[in-house]
């Protein structure tokens, strides 16, 4: 089996990596990362590409077509990865996340992959009432992010057909420890806020309902992908990705935190203008269809888990939110070298 990752090299990637050569131990697997976050290292005790047969740097808004030759299943992960970055950088996200994204799976189908594998969002749904939002709900996208999502699995249900079976996973809000780390996510950022300042700011009143998956949840998700039959939810699927045991509401994530990290104080924004981004979303049909794909992680061994490994590297940054755990950041020092120009592309790094 021959297994193509796009944007393995982000906070996802390294989950999906040890997934995939744990399930395919003799495949051969490739990864495709334009390589913006290849450096934000944390905690790694080895480099996560290495458990690849190739690892080739790259821009998925170029993709080279004769990749894809003898390839079984392709794995997109590659994308504009939250709503300020998808605020900043509105028109590149809409290329990556949406445009390249249809453009690989026309390439993909025309080559003979037999299975594509697309990281979509349940942030689509943006604004929802207080019912769990099924597949069936309307869709709501509030952001550049979201939007992209939608237009992507638009752009790839017409694509799907005979031999050719298309996935996309609607995912929680991600959460978790990773080999690249990221704190511009909310459970991570709680984490590491009660870590080094003995304190939670919530921004918002902390009524927002968020759905949540740990990183190695979401790889047992992909991996699932990559070999489901059409007959098992049909040439095209969009499912939501996730376990409805983690649906909470925002002060309860913060809560969770506090009681494995006690001392802490948690503090809300009871004049925050309301935060549109609040649902929860119903994986009934993720469980019926991907019995033994189910996450397996829990919010307290989540917790833990990202608390002992800070801990082990000796975080103590109080102001982390402007360091190389958050995403926008990191573009913003690329761009301040001159090595990253506005639409997000490499300019000159010969020699660096």
């Amino acid at each position: 089996m021959k297994i193509l990752i796009l944007g393995n090299m982000g906070y996802v990637g390294p989950s999906l990596v040890n997934q995939l050569r744990e399930t395919y131990p003799d495949a051969v697997l490739i990864g495709y990362d334009i390589g913006y976050f290849a450096h934000c290292l944390s905690n790694a005790s080895y480099l996560p590409e290495t458990k690849l047969e190739k690892q080739i740097f790259g821009d998925i808004r170029n993709f080279p077509a004769e990749l894809l030759e003898g390839v079984d299943a392709v794995v997109n992960l590659a994308g504009i990865s939250n709503d300020p970055m998808g605020n900043k950088y509105e028109e590149v996200t809409l290329d990556i996340n949406f445009r390249a994204t249809v453009s690989l799976g026309k390439l993909a189908k025309d080559r003979g992959v037999k299975n594509f594998v697309f990281a979509s969002s349940c942030s689509m749904y943006g604004l929802a009432d207080d019912s769990p939002r099924k597949e069936s709900d309307k869709l709501n996208p509030l952001t550049a992010y979201a939007r992209s999502k939608v237009f992507a699995e638009e752009g790839l249900e017409p694509l799907a057909g005979d031999g050719f079976t298309v996935t996309c996973l609607r995912f929680a809000t991600a959460c978790g420890w990773s080999s690249r780390f990221r704190l511009d996510l909310v459970l991570n950022d709680f984490v590491a806020g009660a870590l080094v300042n003995k304190r939670i700011s919530i921004l918002s009143d902390g009524t927002p309902w968020r759905p949540m998956i740990n990183t190695k949840d979401m790889a047992r998700a992909l991996d699932w992908g990559v070999s489901r039959e059409a007959s098992n939810g049909g040439k095209f699927l969009a499912v939501n990705a996730g376990s409805n045991d983690w649906n909470n509401k925002i002060y309860k994530l913060a809560e969770a935190t506090a009681s494995v990290i006690p001392g802490v104080d948690i503090s809300v924004n009871p004049n925050a203008p309301p935060d549109k981004r609040s649902y929860r979303a119903n994986f009934d049909l993720f469980k019926k269809l991907a019995p033994n794909h189910q996450p397996k992680e829990d919010l307290l061994s989540t917790v833990n888990d990202i608390k002992a490994n800070l801990v082990e590297i000796g975080f103590n940054d109080p102001n982390y939110r402007s360091s190389q755990y958050i995403r926008l950041k990191v573009l913003d020092r690329l761009q301040s070298k001159g090595i990253l120009s506005s639409d997000l592309q490499w300019i000159n790094t010969k020699g660096l």
